[in-house]
């Protein structure tokens, strides 16, 4: 998906309103109703093909494409009205026309309002389920896409929870390990990153003695070097074995290349990757087993 901006998803909707009224119009055998469509074009383009965009220019291109969309978005209902016997259209495309005016309420607010946040912010016309997750990664700060709390147990990896939506994974510590224990038994030791390191997490994995990675907090123990080599060997097995699976599944399983259209076929897609990934891990086991007996 392109990295969207306000100016790139209101032109997106301009675009598509446009389209579909001329076809109406097309198919009705009545005039297309005037707008100013051409000329906000060339100016979309002449703006898009600026390496710098002033902060002016987009605060007019911003301001051109509200007013623009809005009185495409009345002149179509108008039509519809109008011509309400003679016109029937698929689900999508009404889907497609609810998810357009709640960008241009979205955008309008934001325009007013000068925010930069606002709930359940739609970023693509096409994937309205999509929404910004701030990572602050120093590469890419915000990311687009599914959002998923994993665990592994022996190399094999589980989807715990998977949400388009932005996530405290932080909060998922006691979920995740009850999950595990529901699929393999009692969990002894666990191995997360410092952003599951809460208090709550903390006491919660104390109580019922589950051995952690987590730095200390206070006075050292009684163990505390067995304790220190026992978290930093947690440590290890994650950072090479878990974040390493990440890897292989994004770049050998086509996680980073998903090409689904819709919110379903995503989820579908994430998790054949990822299950498909762990099959292969298990017949490459297998195999070095059968060889290591066959040489014994």
């Amino acid at each position: 998906m392109r990295f969207p901006t306000n100016v790139k998803l209101l032109w997106e909707s301009v675009d598509w309103m446009h389209g579909q009224m001329k076809r109406v119009c097309k198919s009705l055998r009545i005039p297309t109703p005037r707008t100013k469509y051409l000329d906000q074009k060339d100016k979309y383009f002449t703006y898009m093909r600026k390496r710098k965009k002033p902060w002016k220019q987009t605060t007019r291109r911003t301001r051109s494409l509200l007013h623009l969309l809005d009185k495409l978005i009345r002149e179509l209902d108008k039509i519809e009205d109008q011509h309400r016997i003679h016109l029937r259209f698929p689900e999508k495309y009404y889907q497609k026309r609810r998810v357009i005016r709640k960008v241009l309420s979205q955008q309008h607010e934001m325009f007013t309002s000068g925010t930069h946040s606002i709930p359940d912010r739609i970023v693509s016309i096409s994937k309205s389920y999509i929404r910004p997750i701030v990572r602050g990664k120093e590469v890419k700060k915000v990311e687009f896409g599914a959002k998923v709390n994993m665990i592994q147990v022996d190399g094999i990896n589980f989807i715990e929870h998977l949400s388009f939506d932005a996530f405290n994974e932080g909060v998922r510590l006691i979920d995740s390990i009850w999950y595990s224990r529901s699929l393999f038994g009692k969990v002894t030791h666990i191995s997360a990153d410092d952003i599951y390191a809460t208090n709550a997490n903390r006491k919660w994995c104390t109580k019922r003695t589950i051995a952690t990675n987590f730095k200390r907090k206070g006075k050292a123990g009684k163990y505390e070097d067995q304790r220190l080599i026992l978290a930093a060997e947690l440590r290890k097995e994650r950072a090479t074995r878990m974040e390493g699976s990440f890897g292989t599944e994004k770049q050998h399983y086509s996680l980073d290349r998903i090409k689904a259209k819709t919110e379903k076929n995503e989820t579908l897609w994430i998790f054949f990757g990822v299950h498909t990934a762990n099959a292969v891990r298990i017949a490459k086991r297998l195999a070095q087993e059968k060889l290591s007996q066959t040489a014994a």
